[in-house]
């Protein structure tokens, strides 16, 4: 074997490993690094910045994307509500909350997404080219800090849930609609073309809580792996590098839709709720997980006091389960590690959603005051910049967060 020979086969070979060692894997009950390493993935969800929640907003009856719309609109109008949603885009995470979020100890977020910012169906008046343009911005930040995401398509065509989260119909459509689901197999597998040589993305969270346990008669849990499987294939025409994670039924609670595991990357992930904190809740999964030999994950908890916080976290590092909880910043709440004060003038816009809006009639009467309307959206906006934010320390307490780098990013 002459010189060339032999420096061209060392060339390839290092090629290979690099390869190899770029992206996220799974290692059995393991999730690994690009080094190849076990890696337990400790973070929150970027929750409302792309899938606004109305609870978020502090209205209870307009409680999906698209009704917390629908009362801006009513409000200020279809231009100035164009102009609400970019703004709030830019401003709801900017680079600062993710050196923030680095900076606490988090080692990897949750970027929940609605799927209309990927198409062309109106959506918060953004473009089709918009959800590419949020996230590739996001990973340019995340870069930098060397912080892998995780890409949670939170709303689904036709509507995965059927409850407010999903910003869907009331049904989830998707489980029976074939229409529905040949979309979201051909958007996930141009999301998976255009990120697929992308080491940040550490995985594809298919659907985020399907089925609804409002459901449980329509026996629809039995047609999830099945769409699972062939979102699983069309990504994989595309992207053989990345991890795919699976939520199981029931709002992400139930595992006895799952087979073998049909996909040598997968994780399996489960959401949990105002529970004890106490291993019995988390056995199932952790079963499993040693029956099948696979990673599971945590990817959604949260919404409870500090004390509650802390204890479900330490349950979850015992027994080595990555997690992320919900969410990471919230107006007016201690209910996550992030908070900001309500604007002035703001009790106008809640009260206004809360009111009965069924007719124009309705609309036309209780529409209150425009300009201190404006005023109290423009105050939102500036409110939930990260230099307006600040920590709930026992709620960062409770993960084992450092919030003392706050004052040195401001």
């Amino acid at each position: 074997m002459n010189l060339i020979t032999s420096f061209l086969l060392i060339l390839v070979l290092t090629t290979q490993i690099f390869a190899q060692q770029k992206y996220f894997g799974v290692d059995g009950k393991n999730i690994t690094d690009r080094d190849g390493k076990v890696f337990v993935m400790k973070g929150v969800n970027l929750g409302n910045w792309l899938v606004p929640e109305g609870y978020m907003f502090k209205f209870n009856k307009a409680n999906s994307p698209t009704r917390v719309n629908n009362v801006i609109t009513e409000l200020i109008g279809p231009a100035e509500t164009k102009k609400f949603w970019i703004e709030f885009q830019n401003n709801y995470i900017t680079y600062d909350d993710i050196k923030f979020i680095k900076a606490s100890g988090v080692n990897s977020i949750r970027v929940p997404f609605n799927y209309k910012l990927f198409c062309d169906e109106t959506y918060l008046w953004n473009t089709n080219s918009r959800g590419f343009e949020l996230i590739d911005r996001l990973l340019e930040w995340c870069r930098i800090e060397n912080l892998p995401i995780v890409l949670d398509m939170h709303a689904a065509p036709g509507g995965q849930t059927g409850d407010n989260i999903d910003d869907s119909y009331g049904y989830p459509w998707l489980m029976v609609d074939e229409d529905s689901q040949n979309q979201i197999i051909e958007i996930w597998k141009s999301i998976a073309s255009h990120y697929a040589n992308e080491p940040l993305v550490l995985g594809y969270d298919l659907l985020n809580e399907p089925i609804a346990h409002y459901f449980e008669e329509e026996n629809l849990n039995g047609n999830l792996e099945p769409l699972y499987k062939k979102i699983t294939a069309s990504i994989r025409e595309v992207d053989q590098n990345h991890i795919i994670i699976l939520g199981g039924a029931k709002w992400n609670t139930d595992f006895s839709v799952f087979g073998k595991p049909f996909d040598e990357k997968l994780v399996y992930e489960f959401h949990k709720y105002w529970m004890p904190p106490v291993q019995k809740e988390i056995q199932e999964y952790v079963d499993f997980r040693d029956k099948h030999n696979v990673p599971i994950y945590m990817g959604e908890s949260g919404e409870n006091d500090d004390d509650w916080v802390k204890k479900f976290r330490e349950l979850l590092d015992d027994n080595s389960i990555s997690w992320h909880f919900w969410p990471y910043k919230k107006m007016d709440n201690t209910r996550g590690p992030v908070n900001f004060n309500k604007p002035e003038n703001y009790d106008l816009v809640n009260g206004y959603a809360e009111f009965d809006r069924s007719t124009y009639k309705s609309v036309r009467e209780n529409r209150p005051d425009i300009v201190k309307v404006k005023l109290a959206l423009n105050g939102y906006l500036e409110q939930c910049k990260f230099e307006n934010c600040f920590p709930n320390e026992g709620y960062m307490d409770a993960l084992k967060l450092d919030y003392s780098k706050k004052a040195k990013i401001n």
